[in-house]
């Protein structure tokens, strides 16, 4: 089997809205497992899964304090996520700043058509 770059990973862990919520959650600061379980109405073992996937892609870290295991979010595959993203928005704002500007010559060469008759 073939590692998938971390690109791919960190789209794969997006891809599911829980893991999506849990990191939601993780963003305003570290939280246990029990705690990032309570809003989901799923077993703990599948909560465990969703955080693996998370930790395998880099977006979470499972830390410990005595009998405590906080979870924390790591930003850095989400920071390499919207660079990649960001290419493409460009690529669009492009093409849309070319088409408002053709269709600003439409509506000109329109208005001059008008005044001519």
């Amino acid at each position: 089997m073939v590692a998938a770059d971390p690109l791919s990973t960190t789209f794969a862990a997006l891809a599911d809205p829980t893991r999506r919520d849990i990191l939601r959650s993780l963003s305003s600061g570290e939280r246990t497992v029990t705690e990032l379980a309570e809003p989901f109405d799923m077993t703990m073992p599948a909560i465990t899964k969703h955080l693996k996937v998370l930790e395998r892609a880099g977006l979470v870290e499972r830390g410990r304090r005595a009998q405590w295991r906080p979870c924390r979010l790591r930003a850095e595959p989400l920071e390499k996520a919207r660079d990649w993203i960001d290419q493409y928005r460009e690529f669009w704002e492009e093409r849309l700043d070319r088409l408002e500007n053709y269709l600003r010559e439409i509506q000109t060469k329109e208005d001059d058509d008008e005044r001519a008759e």
